[in-house]
């Protein structure tokens, strides 16, 4: 269950690397300065993978939980 352990610990920081990737992208969008139209539409490519990094981070802390309770 050691394995368990370290590959949720993993994709925990997978996700929240994206997590981090997501608020980059965001502040990089903005500076840019775009037409709203053009931000908007960003902005929701990026709230899909913000919340594919936030079920990605979940899975894997669920992961390490269960690998804590099964040693």
């Amino acid at each position: 269950m050691d394995m368990l352990i370290w590959i949720g610990a993993v994709v925990t920081l997978a996700g929240v690397a994206l997590l981090l990737w997501c608020i980059l992208a965001i502040a990089r969008a903005r500076k840019a300065g775009l037409p709203d139209a053009e931000l908007r539409t960003k902005l929701q490519r990026v709230v899909v993978l913000n919340f594919g990094a936030l079920l990605l981070s979940a899975i894997g802390l669920m992961m390490v939980v269960i690998g804590i309770v099964l040693v």
